[in-house]
């Protein structure tokens, strides 16, 4: 089947013509039919299967006849990255039509966007923190919203965002077609499907196992080695473009700066990062100026590179669906890729359940010449944060009648320093930030300001789990 049997709207089909889309995914094939028809869809659809289109085309064809200048279209999307990646494919997708798509997120000047609304745009995509702020400062109007799009609605509930959409959506007219595209189907997100979709046609392209084009590959090792192992897997592999995960921010940054610093062409991407460096990096890793990416989970999401030849999960991801997401990176339109997991003892039963989701064993190696011997130090401080430099506690005024008692000092040094200087209740937050057990880190930001999205990775947002288990 070709796009034409679609019978998109001459403007729309052009745009499809331009960017050189020939034959559907089956999620396009799928889906087109029944949002043309106007139909509420619920698409079960991993990362990489062209959901975008899906949604996007059937939406600029229902959007290209009718009031230009006023949003119609409302796209939310979870992070930074896949909002910027949605809008671009709608832009160019839309070239022949005149229909106009902005992004709006946080972590950028407030003011450009509320510029770029007032002078009308068809269609916004955003990241729901800061189109909450554009909501209650009344910078944008959304009474005329005919399509939503809820893209990535699981990793929406992983960073605590649901609070939010909710709000969303009672600023929007009752009357619209509803479209929501998840990889996984949870109970809270079945549950946000209920809410939202009126009868809805569920389409789904496929099980969570990634793309047979993928190879698979665990390579046991202790956590003290994988460094050394993964500068023995580069040295030994043909790679084209490499994407790394790692657990935190922390060790992606950690990671980045020591392939950096060893001559090869790395970067990373973690929610520290600025915008402008956060796109440039991207930018940089798309058009080949870096060979290399280590990135997060959340931060990864919105990367569209197609021509990724191996995934390396340098640290094992928390679930099997978040395997899948990080595998399906390579192995895209047609072409075959390869996905390395180093495995340490304790992550025995995460390779379990990956493996029952493949419904095969996946194959462990090890790389020859490499001394897998060599023993971990008494404290494994790979990665580990720099030491924090030692708290003078206050001396208490002594008593009436009685001398101040002195400390004693070591030879060249400062006096010791007794016991925790943090109060009861204190405890330190992400980054060595000092907080009150109970306190929302950061306090109250001004609408407009502060974190932007994608950077909070669940941790600022009401009703995440991190913050429950922080006890704020």
């Amino acid at each position: 089947m070709e796009f034409k049997q679609f019978n998109l709207h001459p403007k729309v089909q052009a745009g499809v013509e331009a960017v050189g889309y020939q034959t559907p995914t089956p999620i396009q094939l799928q889906a087109i039919p029944a949002v043309i028809a106007g139909q509420d869809v619920l698409g079960l659809a991993q990362t990489g299967t062209g959901k975008t289109a899906a949604f996007g085309l059937p939406m600029l064809h229902r959007l290209v006849e009718g009031h230009r200048g006023k949003v119609r279209g409302l796209v939310l999307a979870p992070t930074r990255e896949l909002a910027e990646q949605i809008n671009e494919s709608l832009n160019a997708l839309a070239q022949q039509t005149r229909l106009k798509s902005i992004t709006v997120y946080g972590g950028v000047n407030i003011n450009t966007q509320i510029k770029k609304l007032k002078e009308g745009t068809d269609i916004v995509v955003a990241c729901p923190g800061r189109l909450l702020d554009h909501i209650s400062q009344g910078t944008v109007d959304l009474s005329g919203v005919e399509v939503l799009v809820l893209d990535e609605a699981d990793q929406m509930f992983d960073m605590g965002f649901l609070p939010d959409v909710r709000k969303i959506l009672r600023a929007l007219p009752g009357k619209r077609q509803n479209l929501m595209f998840s990889a996984t189907m949870p109970d809270d997100i079945r549950r946000l499907a209920h809410e939202i979709l009126c009868r809805p046609v569920t389409v789904q392209v496929s099980r969570t196992a990634p793309a047979a084009t993928v190879s698979h590959a665990l390579y046991p090792v202790g956590q003290h080695l994988k460094t050394p192992l993964l500068f023995e897997l580069l040295k030994h592999t043909d790679t084209e473009s490499v994407l790394i995960f790692t657990k935190t921010k922390y060790r992606a940054k950690r990671l980045g700066e020591q392939l950096e610093k060893s001559g090869y062409k790395a970067t990373s991407l973690q929610g520290n990062l600025s915008q402008n460096r956060r796109q440039a990096a991207l930018d940089g890793f798309r058009d080949g100026t870096y060979q290399i990416m280590v990135a997060t989970d959340i931060a990864a999401r919105g990367i569209d590179v197609s021509l990724i030849s191996h995934v390396i999960n340098y640290d094992i991801p928390d679930t099997p669906e978040a395997y899948t997401h990080r595998i399906g990176r390579t192995g895209r339109a047609a072409k075959t890729g390869d996905a390395f997991t180093m495995v340490t003892g304790e992550d025995e039963q995460m390779v379990r359940s990956i493996e029952r989701v493949l419904g095969a064993k996946i194959e462990r190696r090890r790389v020859e010449g490499f001394d897998y011997t060599v023993p971990a130090p008494k404290k494994d401080e790979e990665f580990a944060r720099p030491p924090r430099e030692p708290q003078r506690r206050k001396q208490a005024a002594p008593a009436a009648g009685k001398p101040a008692e002195a400390k004693s000092a070591p030879a060249g040094g400062r006096p010791s320093q007794p016991g925790n200087s943090r109060g009861p209740g204190a405890s330190r937050g992400p980054g060595g930030n000092r907080h009150q057990s109970g306190q929302r880190q950061g306090g109250n930001r001004p609408a407009g300001q502060g974190a932007g999205e994608g950077q909070r990775g669940g941790a600022q947002r009401p009703g995440n789990h991190a913050a429950r288990r922080s006890g704020r």
